[in-house]
Order: structure tokens, then sequence, then C-alpha cells
């Protein structure tokens, strides 16, 4: 269903630059928008893709950016392509110590992983935070900030060699949750205690087991569905251990509110990213003309990190 077509190159609107895409990041709402689960918001482009990096080659009314300067950014639509359109407000520059290609990998989950993780989930120093997906390219985003923000991080994956990469990346203990119960194990690793803050991709029935994994005042942030949006809750535990259940999506926020993360990620994050600290985790490169294969590869389930589209 996704065939390369040609399309004339689009005009940036006021407050907004043209970028000549160096890579598109592949995401899991990519795949959901192909199978027309979630269709893009109005006035955003038919076309896939959420993120890309590259070159600026036109502005128009931005005082901040100029023609070529090397920016990744968030974008609604139209990523998979080769140029692409974005507000200047979602644009940073590429971090000094990541390649142009591989920041294209980076916008669309890092500005998930702040405003969940850190904002609604207020994971803070000292804590504990178990992220399922652990090899996602959300949670292999999230296992490298929580530990650079000084967390514990438990992480969830489906098999030995995704659990031996998030404890490269920092997870102080990796849950194979196809051999292992993770309830059982967290409760066991803290104590008895319980995490500070889940962040679940999963939904349907984890979000029972996330409630027992919670200690006091812990905070469950659900930012996917992949197991079902319906669940069945025992609230005693949520009254009992005072929790906080929130969520939250990206995509039909407003241009003001994602331009305020962007500023909080150039900020707390972009240090980090220009030192190296933290990466973004790139799985494989592929044509954007075969952005097919890409979304076959992602869907397999052998991917640690993300993929790129490359013009």
């Amino acid at each position: 269903m996704l065939r390369p077509v040609e399309r004339p190159v689009p005009d940036p609107g006021p407050g907004e630059v043209l970028i000549r895409v160096a890579a598109a990041g592949v995401n899991r709402p990519d795949i959901m928008q192909r199978m027309g689960k979630y269709p893009p918001p109005p006035g955003a482009s038919d076309i896939p893709g959420l993120e890309v990096s590259g070159e600026i080659v036109a502005v128009r009314e931005v005082p901040t950016l100029r023609v070529g300067e090397e920016v990744c950014a968030l974008v609604a639509g139209g990523g998979y392509a080769e140029y692409c359109v974005a507000p200047a407000e979602q644009c940073l520059r590429v971090p000094a110590a990541i390649p142009v290609r591989d920041a294209g990998a980076i916008p669309e989950t890092f500005f998930t992983v702040w405003t969940n993780l850190f904002d609604r989930g207020r994971l803070g120093r000292g804590e504990t935070a178990l992220i399922h997906g652990g090899t996602s390219g959300i949670g292999t985003t999230a296992i490298q900030l929580a530990r650079a923000f000084g967390a514990t991080v438990f992480a969830t994956a489906g098999s030995d060699a995704k659990c031996d990469a998030c404890r490269e990346l920092g997870a102080a203990r990796a849950i194979n949750y196809r051999a292992e119960d993770f309830v059982l194990v967290v409760k066991g690793a803290t104590g008895g205690d319980g995490v500070n803050v889940i962040l679940d991709i999963v939904g349907g029935d984890y979000v029972g087991r996330n409630i027992e994994c919670l200690g006091m005042n812990g905070r469950l942030v659900q930012i996917g569905l992949m197991e079902g949006s319906k669940a069945t809750v025992d609230f005693r535990a949520v009254l009992q251990k005072r929790l906080t259940l929130t969520g939250s999506t990206l995509r039909a926020r407003t241009v003001a509110e994602k331009g305020a993360i962007a500023r909080d990620l150039e900020r707390e994050i972009w240090p980090l990213l220009d030192r190296g600290d933290v990466r973004p985790v790139i799985h494989d490169e592929i044509p954007l003309d075969h952005a097919a294969d890409a979304h076959a590869e992602l869907e397999s389930g052998r991917v640690i990190g993300k993929v790129i589209l490359v013009p």
C-alpha cells in the first residue's frame, strides 16, 4: 500500500521552513496510519512520516533559522519525502555528536519520552522506572534518558538478545516477558516496594499488572495500546497506593505545545546528545522508495531501536 509518487515540492507557510530530507524516521503510528487506524489531523499532509532531519532550503517569516542550517524536526505528516515542511518551533539543530542522517530518528521518540516520562510521569533522580518495549524506539530512548537523569531502570523485551541490548543501554534489570513474569521480577528486585513510574506502550491486560508493580504514589503513563484499549482494573490498589494513571498522544497537539516541548529538549536533553551521552539507536537504513520494506521490518518484531528512510 506504500508506493513512491511524484508531487510538487511543498511551499512553507508563515513560520515554517522547507527541509531537504536527509532521513525520515519510521514509527508505529506510521503503520497505524497505513492500516487506516490513525488518520492525519486536519491540515496535515496525507504522506506518512512524523520526523525528519536534513538541511533547510527555504524559510518564511522565521528569524531564528537560516537556509543551510541542519535541523531535525517533528512534523504532523509528510516526512516520507525528499522535501518536507516543518513549523520552525518544532525544529532543533542537529546535535554535534550525531550524524545528520541519524538525527532523523530523534524527534518523535525524544519528544514523546520527555513529555510522558519526565513531564507527566515526573520521574526523578533516585527513583525507579519500568519501561515496557525496551528495544523499541521509545524504549531505547527512555532507558537512556532515565538512566542519564539518575533513575534505576527495569525494562521488558521479548528475547534474551533484546534483554542484552536493554542492559547495554543502561537497564539495571531486563526482563524477558516470554520467560518471566515481570510483576514478580519487579516486586522481587524492589523488595516488594514496586517502582515509581511505568511507561507502557502495550495496554490491554498489562494495565492491571502494571498497577500491581507500582509502589506508593506511583505513576502509570500510557502511551500505546498495542494489546488493546480496554482493561479490567481493580481500583482498590489505585486508592490504597494513591496512584496516578495518565497518558497522552503527541500528533494532534498544537504547534505551540510541541514548541514548548522542543525548548525543554533543547535545554535538558540536547547537552546529553551533544556530548554523545545518549544517542538514537539505528537498526537499519532503507531507501525511501522501499518504505514498504521498512514497515515490514518494523512489524517483524526483530528491530532494536529505529528504522530510518533515506531519500
